[in-house]
């Protein structure tokens, strides 16, 4: 008998590469369908002029990113967007903190309370809109109501259509809805905390706050820095609450970025100078976002 001629190592890796690309094949596919297709498909729409149903009328070059910089409706929703989704951001995350502390005391209660916390979470965001635009309902609104029962205010007051309280009624829906998303992170991260260190901490004699600040703090820092990371760019996103419980009202005063975005694009039709809007978008939340992940990527390091 003939014995069955023996692959080359060189032949076994180009083989084993091969099937690995295979493997990957509709992963990348994939990718190239649902993320860098539309990509293309809409920065070739800002360079043109293109109606919804009639795309690429006419090439424009940059008149469009022109336009966007020249708008300032376009230009204050920008701003609005970055002051609601810093600050917003960073409550959460340690509103988050505090209740993943208070978890991690009472393990034994936890898996309840994960539950019940998860509820606003799992909630669909347009009943989360519905449920908080009743509170703030000026008439027989729960949250006009306690405050008149506390002798707080005399007459209603209409949260959702004052310039001053109209954003920060968007915010805390916004709270109330993803606190508990930044809580189970900050969570998990909790478990992965050396409990030796802080027992060590404790028979030194170190009071809780300060095993806190000096020991749990600076251990979790990365973690909580991603979670930031994670959820500002979930907050620059934001849209069903403000399309739901206020319109971009009254005036301009919740007129986020994703919400003009879409006036222009599904209102207006003007989808040519909608992608040119949302290719500035992206730009601005990753500058943004740049510096929180140098941040991120110099705590990691800092750790390894």
């Amino acid at each position: 008998m003939v014995a069955a001629p023996r692959m080359r190592s060189g032949q076994i890796w180009s083989s084993r590469r091969s099937r690995g690309w295979l493997l990957v094949l509709p992963l990348l596919l994939g990718l190239v369908a649902f993320s860098l297709y539309p990509l293309v498909y809409g920065l070739a729409l800002s360079f043109s002029k293109s109606q919804l149903g009639n795309p690429f009328q006419a090439w424009i070059g940059v008149g469009n990113y022109r336009d966007a910089l020249a708008d300032e409706v376009f230009v204050d929703s920008l701003k609005r967007s970055i002051l609601f989704s810093l600050p917003v951001s960073a409550i959460q995350v340690a509103a988050g903190l505090a209740i993943a502390i208070m978890l991690d005391a009472n393990l034994r209660a936890g898996k309840v309370i994960r539950t019940l916390i998860l509820l606003p979470l799992i909630t669909p965001p347009i009943m989360v809109a519905a449920t908080w635009k009743l509170i703030f309902n000026p008439t027989g609104g729960l949250l006009n109501n306690t405050l008149r029962d506390l002798g707080v205010i005399d007459a209603p007051v209409s949260f959702l259509g004052s310039s001053q309280w109209a954003l920060p009624a968007v915010a805390l829906a916004d709270t109330w809805q993803w606190t508990p998303f930044a809580a189970l992170l900050a969570f998990a991260a909790l478990q992965g905390l050396p409990g030796d260190v802080l027992d060590a901490a404790a028979i030194d004699g170190a009071s809780a706050w300060r095993r806190f600040w000096s020991v749990m703090l600076p251990t979790l820092l990365p973690a909580l820095v991603a979670i930031f990371l994670v959820k500002v760019v979930i907050s620059f996103k934001i849209f069903d609450l403000v399309y739901a419980m206020t319109g971009g009202g009254p005036g301009f005063d919740t007129n986020l970025a994703s919400f003009q975005i879409y006036r222009v694009g599904l209102q207006q039709f003007n989808v040519g100078y909608a992608a040119a809007q949302t290719m500035i978008f992206g730009l601005v939340v990753g500058l943004v976002t740049l510096p929180i992940i140098i941040a991120r990527d110099k705590m990691v390091a800092r750790w390894i």
